[in-house]
C-alpha cells in the first residue's frame, strides 16, 4: 500500500525568524552561538523553534553553548592562481584566531554564490566573498543578515578590501607610453567582473591625459585557453601594445603568439595583471601588476572577525581598505617597433 498523504514541509530558519520577530541571522546566532544573543531574545527564539519543530543543522553535532568557529571563503574559480594567495592569507589569519576555513568554489556563478550564502547559517558564522558575481544589492542584503567582507567589490553598506588595479593599469599605460607606444588595446575580462569595468574606465582617463589611442577587445574568460583566442584577435588590431585583464589570459596570449611567429616584445608588448605564480618564468617572463593578494586575504579576515566578535554584521569597524599595486617590469614590454614609430 502506497502512502499518498501529503508530507509536511520542514520548518526553516526563516519560519523561526518570522514567528519570533527577529532576523534569520539572529536566529542562526541564537541557536549556534548563544553567547552572542540577549538571553530574553534567545529564549523567545528557542521557544519558537520548538513550537514549529525546527532543528538547527548544527544542533545534532553541537552541544548547548558550543560556538561554531568556521568562516566561509568564497572564490570565483579555485583553479585560478590569483585566488591561491587570498586562500593562503585568509587561512593563516583564521588559524591564528582559532577559526576554521571553509573553502567554496562558486565556479564564476552568481547563482551558486547566492545558494552558498543562503545556506551559510548551517556551517559558518561569516564569509569572505572574493570577486563576487552578484549584484551590489544582493551583497548588501546578505551583509545585513550575517558578517560579510567582499574582496574587489565595493557595494554600499558592505565592508570591503580593494586591490587598486585601476591605479595599476594607469602605471602600465604610462610605462608603455614611455616606450613610445601610442596605440594600445585593453584585453577585457568577463562582463560580470566589477574590477574589469573599473580598469577600463581608469585606462580611458589615463589615455586622454597621455594622448594614447585606446580601444578594447573581448570580453574573454579569465583563462589561458581564452588567451589563445585573444591573441588571434589581437594580431588583427595592428596595435603595438596590450594591457590584459589578468595574467592567465596574458600567458595564453604569449603561447599563441609564439606559435604564430609574433615576437614579444619585438613586434608588440604585453602587460598582465596580478603577478600570479608562474608569471615570472613563463616565456618570456611577463611584465605585470604586482597585487598584494595574500595581504588582501589577511586584511579581509581581520575585518570580518572584528564584526563577528562584536556580535553584529554591521559593527562600526573599518568599512573599506585600499591596497596599492605596483608595476613589475620583466621581458614582455619593449620600445615600439621602428616601423610603427616612423608612422
Amino acid at each position: 500500500m502506497t502512502d499518498t498523504a501529503p508530507r509536511r514541509k520542514a520548518a526553516t530558519i526563516t519560519d523561526v525568524a518570522a514567528l519570533s520577530g527577529v532576523a534569520p541571522s539572529t536566529v542562526s546566532r541564537a541557536l549556534t552561538t548563544p553567547d552572542r544573543v540577549n538571553a530574553l531574545t534567545r529564549a523567545r527564539i528557542e521557544k519558537a523553534a520548538e513550537e514549529i519543530g525546527y532543528v538547527s543543522p548544527r544542533g545534532a553535532s553541537s552541544g548547548p553553548g558550543t560556538r561554531t568557529r568556521a568562516v566561509a571563503v568564497l572564490v570565483a574559480d579555485i583553479t585560478n592562481p590569483f585566488f591561491f594567495g587570498i586562500i593562503r592569507g585568509a587561512q593563516q589569519q583564521l588559524k591564528a584566531a582559532g577559526y576554521r576555513q571553509i573553502l567554496v568554489d562558486t565556479e564564476e556563478s552568481g547563482e551558486l554564490e547566492a545558494a552558498t550564502l543562503d545556506s551559510l547559517g548551517a556551517s559558518a558564522v561569516g564569509a569572505v566573498v572574493t570577486a563576487s558575481r552578484l549584484p551590489d544589492a544582493d551583497l548588501a542584503m546578505y551583509a545585513r543578515n550575517t558578517p560579510l567582507v567582499a574582496i574587489n567589490r565595493r557595494p554600499e553598506g558592505v565592508a570591503n578590501v580593494l586591490i587598486d588595479t585601476p591605479g595599476g593599469v594607469q602605471q602600465a599605460l604610462e610605462h608603455l607610453h614611455s616606450l613610445g607606444h601610442r596605440d594600445v588595446v585593453y584585453v577585457s575580462g568577463p562582463v560580470s567582473s566589477w574590477s574589469n569595468e573599473r580598469r577600463w574606465k581608469s585606462l580611458e582617463r589615463a589615455a586622454d591625459r597621455l594622448g594614447v589611442a585606446l580601444r578594447r577587445i573581448g570580453p574573454f574568460a579569465p583563462t589561458t585557453a581564452a588567451g589563445v583566442v585573444a591573441a588571434d584577435v589581437a594580431v588583427t588590431t595592428d596595435a603595438t601594445a596590450f594591457i590584459v585583464f589578468n595574467d592567465l589570459i596574458a600567458i595564453g596570449m604569449l603561447a599563441r603568439l609564439r606559435e604564430r611567429g609574433v615576437d614579444v616584445p619585438g613586434d608588440l608588448s604585453i602587460v598582465g595583471c596580478d603577478d600570479i605564480f608562474g608569471a615570472d618564468f613563463c616565456n618570456p617572463p611577463l611584465t605585470t601588476l604586482h597585487a598584494p593578494i595574500e595581504r588582501a586575504g589577511r586584511v579581509a579576515v581581520s575585518m570580518l572577525l572584528a564584526r563577528i566578535e562584536a556580535g553584529s554584521p554591521d559593527a562600526a569597524q573599518r568599512q573599506s581598505v585600499l591596497l596599492p599595486t605596483t608595476l613589475t617590469v620583466r621581458s614582455t614590454t619593449g620600445p615600439v617597433p621602428e616601423r610603427k614609430a616612423r608612422r
